[in-house]
């Protein structure tokens, strides 16, 4: 008689370890399942592997996934990108460049800065403001201009900025900057985010607060609204 087969437990155990860790090799699950208590050689463990299409440790390196990438590099991970508003002003309509900086995880936004023409000069300046920290700043955090991010991160195409700044008739670039930043105090402060457990991203004192009179605080002539309770 063979080796008797390990249980089906065990087996899946050990195939989710080689699927969400692709950098172990057969040792290195061998002595995962034994600090849960599953004691199997590591033949045992490169058979079942082999058994289930599962690679070798080079070969599931190389073939790493995008959602494994992300999930490896996600409490660190940035995301930049321009978003872009027409205004009226006194020559005619005119484009201007947003340009945010996220902490993806955190949905933290930082406003880089705007401008009608982001040329090369423009962004070489917005590159020093942004390292001027020396390393501290979030937004120095691995941060890469990646479109398939964005969308989780809260200023994506369906969620940007411009759907609330873009009524508010703004007719140059100073009005722009100042209805920016409400937006982002608003975003940042006042707004529940799904991706967070419909938490806010940095809420102030008067959260969950259960006496006082309700208040709405508003911003951008209204269009923006927080229903928070006053202090008693």
């Amino acid at each position: 008689m063979g080796r008797p087969r390990a249980r089906p437990e065990i087996v899946d155990l050990l195939l989710r370890m080689a699927r969400e860790n692709p950098t172990w090799g057969y040792k290195r699950i061998q002595g995962a399942l034994a600090n849960l208590g599953h004691k199997i050689s590591d033949t045992t463990v490169g058979n079942l592997l082999r058994e289930h299409g599962i690679e070798p440790v080079p070969d599931r390196k190389r073939r790493s996934t995008w959602k494994e990438f992300l999930e490896a590099h996600w409490d660190v991970l940035g995301a930049i990108d321009f978003t872009t508003i027409e205004v009226w002003t006194k020559s005619g309509l005119a484009t201007f460049y947003l340009l945010f900086v996220t902490e993806v995880a955190m949905r933290r936004v930082c406003f880089a800065g705007c401008t009608a023409s982001p040329d090369e000069r423009w962004m070489k300046q917005i590159a020093r403001n942004l390292t001027a920290s020396g390393g501290q700043s979030q937004e120095r955090k691995n941060v890469a201009t990646l479109r398939r991010v964005n969308g989780m991160s809260g200023i994506g195409d369906r969620n940007p900025p411009d759907q609330a700044i873009g009524m508010t008739g703004i007719r140059s670039e100073s009005p722009l900057r100042r209805a920016t930043v409400e937006f982002l105090a608003h975003y940042h402060g006042e707004r529940n985010h799904q991706g967070l457990d419909n938490r806010l991203i940095a809420g102030g004192e008067d959260v969950a607060r259960t006496s006082g009179p309700v208040q709405c605080r508003k911003r951008l002539g209204g269009m923006l609204r927080y229903y928070h309770r006053a202090a008693a």
